[in-house]
């Protein structure tokens, strides 16, 4: 078996792209130099070891069931290597894997919403902040990007964009949902149409990560949203 689109997906986004060991949350994309391209490099290690012999190995799960989004977690290549060692077996444990990944995962959207908001430009600066990070990772890695332009049959670039829509937009945008969830009110009636919008949008994120449709399918960002909130 391999690991399915749909997990990478969820491990890329769940994990905003960075290192879930703790204390690491080291950002897993990493910038272009001069003489090479943009790279990814992140990870997805197994909880329970893949092969017979590797740390955690469990020989009554399946190899399915090994392959799954529930069974990986997200590292940087020091980390990975750090759990897998054969003498650090019993201090890096399933438990304790699976702890380090839902700790992280937590931290990932507490992080990103923690500050308290009471009035609509609080909120407005807040959501601003995250729809600045996606527009920066769309201008530098989108399809009309320079870099997507000079290099259009590039397959790691299109790995990069797809790890930047998983690890930076998504994210943002469950980030943006959740302070509308919480805040609409401050919105006047006027704009509730726009902010239904935008959340259209983030829903249609979700499923594209749920592998219920495909990228093509995900609903447009709306413009009028961006105004609303930028001004």
């Amino acid at each position: 078996m391999t690991i399915s689109d749909k997990s990478i997906k969820l491990l890329w986004s769940n994990a905003a792209g960075r290192c879930s060991f703790p204390g690491c949350n080291m950002r897993l994309t990493v910038e272009h130099a001069a003489e090479t391209d943009p790279y990814t490099l992140g990870e997805m290690a197994h909880i329970k070891g893949k092969n017979p012999g590797s740390n955690r190995y469990d020989s009554n799960q399946s190899s399915e069931e090994r392959d799954l989004y529930q069974n990986l977690i997200l590292l940087c290549p020091n980390h990975h290597t750090e759990i897998d060692k054969p003498e650090n077996e019993s201090k890096y444990s399933v438990g304790w894997l699976m702890d380090a990944k839902s700790k992280h995962e937590h931290w990932v959207i507490s992080a990103l919403t923690e500050e308290k908001i009471t009035t609509i430009d609080q909120l407005k600066n807040n959501i601003a902040r995250l729809l600045a990070d996606n527009h920066q990772a769309w201008s530098k890695y989108g399809p009309t990007s320079r870099l997507a332009l000079q290099n259009p049959n590039s397959d790691s670039l299109h790995q990069l964009w797809t790890s930047e829509r998983l690890s930076t937009i998504v994210p943002n945008n469950r980030a943006i949902a959740k302070l509308l969830n919480t805040h609409r009110m401050l919105f006047i009636p006027s704009e509730q149409s726009i902010v239904s919008k935008f959340m259209s949008h983030a829903k249609s994120y979700e499923l594209w990560v749920s592998d219920d449709i495909p990228y093509q399918a995900v609903e447009r960002f709306p413009v009028e949203f961006d105004a609303l909130i930028r001004g």
